[in-house]
């Protein structure tokens, strides 16, 4: 069986637990009402109102089991035991390329993404070429669209 961990920081973690507690306490109960006054509808073979409501529940078991594997295998990431100005899962990193306005990325586990506020995955092209760099060197980032060079001008602790 292949080795499986979910690298991530301790805010993406506890966002799991808070998503897990939602579904569990919220959403399946919520679904699990739908069903019953469904149910009371009648003839269930053509009764829309009950099947929309076991395919949601499908869904939110599928997602509870999800997020379960995510908590059990997550590696928490603490990026204060990394080199100050070293990228890894937690850090904020400013990135600039020759003759362009610098982009600042928080380097996050693929859970915690979210790229519209600047959260990238560790498992993004950007960010796996980043993991590992120090503040004033050279990268070059492959993405599916081609390939740049940046510089790593700044590595802070994200908040």
């Amino acid at each position: 069986m292949a080795d499986r961990s979910y690298p991530m920081t301790a805010a993406g973690l506890q966002d799991l637990k808070d998503q897990l507690e939602e579904l569990k306490k919220v959403k399946r109960p919520e679904v699990i009402n739908r069903i019953k006054i469904a149910r009371s509808f009648g003839d269930l073979s053509e009764n829309s109102e009950y099947t929309s409501a076991k395919d949601e529940q499908s869904v939110i078991e599928s997602k509870i089991s999800e997020v379960i594997e995510r908590i059990q295998y997550a590696k928490v990431i603490d990026a204060d035991e990394v080199a100050d100005d070293e990228v890894s899962i937690g850090k904020k990193v400013t990135v600039q390329e020759d003759g362009e306005e610098p982009d600042v990325y928080t380097i996050v586990g693929a859970s915690e993404s979210d790229p519209d506020s600047g959260k990238i995955s560790n498992e993004s092209p950007i960010a796996k070429a980043l993991i590992g760099k120090h503040t004033g060197e050279k990268v070059t980032i492959e993405t599916p669209v081609g390939s740049y060079e940046v510089t790593v001008k700044d590595v802070a602790v994200a908040e």
